[in-house]
């Protein structure tokens, strides 16, 4: 696998990523079915997130396999196209559309939370570095990072569930954990790829992330996994904002 790993990450890869979509439209089929919409707007709103999800996917993967994203020393990085655009794409669609919003407000918080599971598949970069074939100012931090946020989701997403105290403070600095995670795997995979602005591991380069077929962790699951991040952390902010108007309420009646 040393010599010639892309077969192996082909399919893990491919795997994986379909795996992933597959989770994300079974979440959201589940969060559209308890929101405020009429029946025909379920629909249209599944269909059309449906469209949405798996167009991004398999353009992500046609890219990928392009060679758009690949990167060598004399080359600015396209990469952050791939990764930031999708990101501005889905808050810009959230701040615009009413209906995400009442999808999200209608999600269960332990969906949203246990679905990044997923992140486990961040094992690979841990298996690449014990080969030989990533270095680990990248593969450790990032590896461990998504193993260690992907184990805690379906946790966290089960304390919150059965509202064990301190649950909304744990998904909280869980979100923010998984944030960090991903800023510092952003941040090492960007330093240590080859780019004129590679600055670490230049004996060792990073040039697996870049390439068909792992480049798809950081164009497509990373940004996914921001969202989904965002979307946990706004639901928190709609169900606090909704407690306070409804302590309000009830301190005002007790006044009356």
């Amino acid at each position: 696998m040393v010599n010639n790993p892309t077969p192996f990450l082909t399919i893990y890869v491919l795997v994986a990523g379909v795996a992933t979509v597959i989770t994300i439209l079974w979440g959201m089929h589940a969060a559209i079915s308890r929101a405020e919409l009429p029946a025909r707007g379920q629909r249209r709103s599944f269909w059309a997130g449906t469209t949405l999800l798996v167009g991004w996917f398999l353009a992500a993967l046609s890219l990928s396999w392009l060679g758009l994203y690949q990167g060598t020393r004399t080359r600015i990085p396209t990469v952050e196209f791939g990764l930031l655009l999708p990101i501005i794409a889905g808050l810009m669609f959230y701040w615009r559309s009413d209906d995400l919003k009442r999808i999200i407000a209608a999600a269960p918080q332990s969906l949203l939370v246990g679905v990044q599971l997923y992140r486990v598949e961040g094992i690979i970069f841990l298996v690449l570095f014990f080969a030989g074939a990533m270095p680990g100012v990248f593969a450790i931090p990032a590896g461990t990072g998504d193993v260690a946020v992907g184990l805690l989701a379906p946790a966290i997403a089960f304390a919150f569930a059965h509202g064990l105290r301190g649950s909304t403070g744990l998904v909280r600095a869980w979100n923010v954990l998984g944030l960090a995670d991903l800023a510092v795997a952003v941040t090492t995979g960007f330093l240590s790829s080859p780019s004129p602005i590679q600055s670490v591991a230049i004996g060792n380069p990073n040039t697996l992330i870049t390439a068909f077929p792992l480049v798809m962790i950081p164009v497509f699951l990373v940004p996914l996994a921001v969202l989904l991040h965002l979307a946990s952390l706004a639901k928190l902010g709609q169900t606090e904002a909704s407690s306070e108007i409804a302590s309000g309420f009830g301190s005002g009646f007790s006044r009356a």
